[in-house]
């Protein structure tokens, strides 16, 4: 991991995070008040319709300024095809050299993923150890996506959408938050 930081202060690149992760319309519960003598109920559908999202936690260069790209993927599973879609649609916004970091899933490697990198030599990526989730600050944006969205009751997928849309949304907005999850998450002094 120092390697890739000191790589990436060398290059004058942007320091790229991500991660996918999942939102169901069966709710999370969390740890609520109520009234004594009242246990909140919520009441759902079991159903099984979900919302898969791939995001991008970005450094700046000079480490000044964070950003926080979503795609979000209504009733489908990610595949390596949409991961390539995100890399060059993530390229698009940034200038310059980019190192991505990420786990070592199935969707993160293969010929599909070598094409976009032969084909943008400005990417170079790297993976983060083997069992280490706590390294990635993406998975902080998870967490506090899922606390926000703890314990409601979403009638359907594209409400669900909506309400994942919205929520990573003003997280993206939120520079406190996000350098808050590069923190939590790597021995990096920001500015």
């Amino acid at each position: 991991m120092a390697a890739g930081k000191k790589n990436a202060a060398r290059l004058g690149a942007h320091l790229v995070f991500i991660d996918e992760s999942g939102f169901l319309l069966t709710p999370s519960v969390r740890r609520t008040w109520a009234p004594r003598g009242q246990t909140p109920v919520l009441h759902h559908w079991q159903r099984h319709d979900r919302v898969s999202v791939i995001s991008a936690v970005s450094l700046s260069p000079r480490r000044h300024r964070c950003g926080l790209y979503v795609r979000c993927h209504p009733d489908q599973n990610l595949r390596t095809p949409d991961v390539c879609a995100f890399l060059r649609a993530l390229l698009s916004h940034l200038r310059g050299p980019v190192i991505v970091l990420w786990d070592r899933i199935r969707i993160h490697r293969g010929p599909l993923i070598r094409a976009v990198l032969d084909r943008f030599p400005r990417l170079r990526i790297e993976s983060f150890p083997a069992y280490a989730p706590e390294l990635n600050p993406d998975e902080h944006v998870w967490q506090l996506a899922k606390a926000v969205l703890a314990n409601g009751r979403p009638d359907d997928l594209r409400t669900l959408t909506r309400d994942v849309r919205t929520t990573l949304r003003r997280l993206s907005t939120s520079q406190r938050h996000l350098r808050a999850c590069i923190t939590h998450a790597l021995p990096i002094r920001l500015p």
